[in-house]
């Protein structure tokens, strides 16, 4: 067997265990199933991520695009064993990247075209009961092991399976709101129809069943710290990095960042408007109608626009993008979920396209300031560039570096440095917009100090005007993100329980952006005059996604 016969074989196996990430991965055949969170279902993936990391430990690479596809699948697999050897799948409540909301957005991402899709969806929202009561087991057997998710994620689980539930005024009980598609679908089918509407009620339910139980059951039990601890947090930040970080000198460094970022926000703030200080050049930015759109249809029409524009302005200028991969969509994300703008990758195939998602939270009027540099960073040259780049590269990628290998240091990391990246091109040169991206590269920075900072416990140093010393906590947090972050209170709150929730994800994207800025470096002193940037961001998207330690390993062959 080789390394390529393997990685295919993995991917299958992945693909039959975990129905959900099939989908999200665009992979056909399990449309009507729903991934098995019981603890069977998670022993059932353990098992075969051992038994897998034991063949490929045997196997020989027969030339280097293998030898780069076992060492990405290698350092995936023990990162995914350490963290089930410390049963982190009993204790999987987070506001982002949770079963909770994994169990329905996973249904965004399915075909509607006819009687046939209807179908399939039908069935899988008749498996929701079944997979909620897996999910419920788990969390059980978390709680008599002592192995349980902090209050604050379950309070925003709880939230969450209420919204989708229904309970939360307002907002149509999510899987009623599949039923309202297929009618105006106008799907001629009674039988099939009475059947999505039982089988929603049922789903509906579930969820329902699901909230209570995280308040009457879970929540009293939920009496740990919001932080993780520095065992956990090094075991979280390895597996979404690829790499051992010496987190004294990341959390250093983040507060460099940030400091530097503030004052080129400053300069920048001046030309805006001379004089005032960046709370006002904010709020002029906020209320500014020449930068805003009304409605939600109006920003899907200005989003879809400028992914539009910028694929015809970046092809065959700064990057070949071929044209199948061309397309990308803009889509408003479900009630329910986090407050940050995501992106979702085609399928295999590419019958489905790439595309990104925003959470409206309710609002109708939309700055236009801050949006541009984030849409670079979900669509191109951020995450479909790079995403959709590797579905394409049969000929160098292996099935799981082509579907299952991204690593977020590697991924965010890149569409962070594909924010800047735009700026150093020219596509900024509109102040507000500078400010825009540059407001996000200060949120990053901060995201690298609050997460290590909570989780381990550290101090503010004395360089900061207000708590120098103090250590950190939630409630220090809340104000200085609020105030340090630059975006609305709500998102901001929003973004703590994310950090608790999600320990050492966060820091990705200034960690990831920091080792791709590095490798460019490198590459362009190695080259010297010959040095050609689109030969280098073509050669290193074409390496698929990977740790950041291997990143740096391979792009300094280069």
């Amino acid at each position: 067997m080789t390394i390529t016969e393997l990685a295919e074989r993995y991917v299958d196996g992945v693909a039959a265990l975990d129905p959900i990430v099939a989908t999200s991965e665009g992979m056909p055949g399990h449309e009507t199933e729903l991934t098995d969170y019981s603890p069977d279902g998670i022993e059932a993936r353990a098992a075969h991520d051992r038994a897998t990391r034991a063949e490929v430990a045997a196997l020989t690479p027969a030339d280097d695009p293998e030898r780069i596809g076992a060492v990405a699948l290698e350092r995936h697999l023990d990162t995914a064993l350490d963290l089930a050897d410390a049963d982190e799948d009993l204790r999987p409540l987070r506001v982002i990247s949770s079963p909770v909301t994994s169990i329905v957005t996973c249904f965004d991402l399915m075909a509607r075209a006819d009687s046939a899709d209807w179908e399939q969806i039908t069935t899988r929202v008749g498996a929701v009961p079944d997979a909620v009561d897996g999910l419920v087991a788990s969390l059980r057997e978390g709680m008599r092991r002592g192995v349980m998710a902090a209050g604050r994620q379950a309070v925003a689980c709880a939230h969450q399976a209420e919204t989708f539930s229904g309970a939360t005024p307002g907002v149509t009980p999510y899987f009623a709101g599949l039923v309202e598609e297929m009618d105006a679908a106008k799907v001629d089918s009674p039988t099939l129809h009475a059947d999505l509407v039982q089988a929603a009620a049922r789903a509906t339910d579930a969820y329902a069943a699901l909230a209570r139980f995280l308040v009457d059951e879970y929540l009293p039990r939920a009496d740990g710290p919001d932080g993780v601890g520095p065992e956990r947090y090094r075991r979280w930040a390895r597996a979404f990095n690829g790499t051992v970080l010496d987190l004294d000198e990341t959390y250093t460094w983040g507060w460099e960042e940030l400091y530097r970022i503030e004052a080129a926000m400053a300069d920048v703030g001046a030309r805006i408007l001379p004089g005032e200080p960046m709370p006002a050049v904010m709020d002029h930015l906020e209320h500014d109608g020449s930068r805003m759109v009304e409605g939600e249809d109006a920003l899907l029409g200005w989003l879809q626009d400028l992914i539009d524009r910028t694929i015809d302005d970046l092809d065959g200028v700064h990057f070949d993008i071929p044209p199948e991969i061309q397309r990308c969509e803009a889509m408003i994300a479900p009630p329910g979920g986090a407050a940050a703008m995501y992106y979702t990758g085609p399928s295999e195939d590419l019958s489905r396209p790439g595309r990104t998602w925003y959470p409206t939270q309710g609002r109708t009027s939309f700055p236009l300031w801050g949006e541009v540099s984030i849409c670079y960073h979900e669509a191109v040259p951020g995450h479909h560039l790079q995403v959709a780049t590797t579905r394409i590269e049969r000929d160098r990628l292996n099935r799981f570096q082509r579907t299952l290998g991204w690593t977020s240091g590697h991924g965010e990391g890149w569409a962070l440095y594909a924010e800047r990246l735009m700026g150093e091109l020219g596509y900024l040169e509109d102040p507000a917009y500078e400010l825009g991206m540059l407001r996000a590269q200060a949120m990053r920075a901060m995201r690298v100090i609050v997460d290590i900072g909570l989780h381990l416990g550290l101090r503010l140093p004395d360089s900061e005007p207000d708590h120098a010393g103090e250590t950190w906590t939630p409630e220090l947090a809340l104000p200085f993100v609020i105030g340090r972050g630059n975006f609305p209170e709500e998102f901001m709150r929003s973004e703590i329980d994310r950090y608790l929730g999600l320990p050492g994800q966060a820091i990705s994207y200034k960690v990831g952006e920091r080792v791709w800025l590095r490798a460019r470096d490198a590459a362009r002193a190695r080259a010297g005059a010959s040095f050609d940037l689109k030969s280098f961001h073509g050669r290193a998207l074409a390496l698929g996604s990977m740790g950041l330690d291997q990143l740096e390993e391979e792009l300094a062959r280069l």
